[in-house]
């Protein structure tokens, strides 16, 4: 079983596999990139268009307070009066949502049992490190 001429080294058959290896690797990373170049283009491109409609949204809201302030100055109310009911029925919503918002926050716990393992490798780990 001598090795012939044409038949390449074990060095050779690695040197071969090595570069195979980095060229398929250089190839996954080019495929990669450019998926992810696209996935970024779609994305930005899709908060874009949030950020308009969300644009257009607070539009419409101050549009339709305005029309929400002359629809009661119709009924018969100053228009500045009309206008102050509206500003206070929006604070009393906002004041609403804060407090909502800070009885949640209030009730938010960090990551309970992702501390409790982290402590516990850590003693784990400074049991093994005094050889006990």
């Amino acid at each position: 079983m001598g090795q012939t001429e044409d038949e390449p080294t074990v060095g050779q058959l690695v040197a071969n596999a090595s570069k195979d290896l980095s060229s398929l690797v250089r190839s996954e990373l080019e495929l990669a990139k450019s998926e992810l170049k696209s996935t970024a283009i779609k994305a930005g491109t899709g908060a874009g268009l949030f950020g308009a409609a969300g644009f257009l949204a607070l539009l419409a809201v101050i549009l339709l307070s305005i029309a929400a302030a002359y629809g009661v100055n119709a009924l018969g109310l100053h228009p500045a009066l009309a206008f102050l009911i509206v500003a206070v029925v929006y604070l009393l919503i906002a004041a609403a949502l804060i407090l909502v918002g800070k009885n949640l926050i209030g009730k938010a716990k960090g990551p309970q049992r992702a501390i409790e393992t982290s402590k516990e490798s850590v003693e784990a780990l400074k049991a093994i490190g005094k050889g006990d």
